[in-house]
């Protein structure tokens, strides 16, 4: 073992001078697309994933059948198959997407699948005394969602949304694929110009690994906010 990493020539996995280069190109043309997809595919993903868990936990089966079938398609399906389907598929039967455009209903469609399961967990979390009490006070069933039930369950679903938020972070990199702008896109382009791909991929991971971090110590703020704001 020692003698193999004797003669790896470390030099050659990692290219300073190219780094240097790399680094801010791919942070200024690619960061912002990563980031903002990743904002507005989880904020229109939450949206689906709370009609779609109060559709699951609906009595009527008109309502509960699809929202079952919409879950288990997702979530028995690779993200990067969904995003084949949107763009290489849909233009067999004439209909044909912006690369973006397929980003947005593919990555919001996949948060929605995910997320609406975390909600409803959540939701069922609530104790039925809550419902009774919002009840008691002659509430609406929205106004007792919105006023009691929402509040209570978002800080049980934090931990698990947030970290659905970081996996759609780096689950942006898939979209390199459909020739969505982001970072992987971008290192891929320095990678070909200098056949250095080992160094532009380690510049890509570090970022993501930043981000996800930023974002983690972001979870842990709104914990112990949601948190101090449940205990008063």
């Amino acid at each position: 073992m020692m003698n193999l990493l004797s003669t790896i020539q470390w030099e050659q996995l990692f290219d300073w001078q190219l780094a240097k280069e790399a680094a801010p190109y791919i942070l200024k043309n690619g960061l912002w697309n990563t980031m903002w997809i990743s904002v507005v595919t989880m904020t229109l993903g939450l949206l689906v994933a709370l009609v779609v868990a109060i559709a699951r936990m609906s009595p009527y089966r008109l309502l509960r059948y699809p929202a079952r079938v919409y879950i288990s398609i997702i979530r028995g399906t690779p993200l990067l198959v969904q995003l084949f389907i949107l763009y290489f598929g849909l233009p067999v039967i004439g209909i044909t997407l912006e690369p973006i455009t397929v980003a947005i209903i593919g990555l919001t469609a996949s948060v929605g699948g995910y997320a609406s399961e975390t909600i409803r967990g959540a939701i069922l979390s609530i104790p039925r005394g809550q419902w009774e009490a919002a009840t008691s006070l002659n509430m609406s069933y929205r106004q007792t969602m919105r006023r009691v039930i929402l509040p209570q369950a978002t800080r049980v679903a934090l931990p698990s949304l947030m970290n659905s938020f970081l996996s759609l972070v780096k689950d942006t990199s898939l979209l390199t694929v459909i020739t969505v702008p982001e970072m992987l896109y971008y290192a891929k382009i320095v990678g070909g110009r200098s056949y250095d791909y080992m160094t532009v991929y380690l510049i890509v991971a570090l970022y993501y690994w930043v981000i996800c971090t930023v974002l983690n110590a972001l979870q842990e703020r709104l914990e112990k906010h949601y948190n101090r704001f449940t205990n008063t």
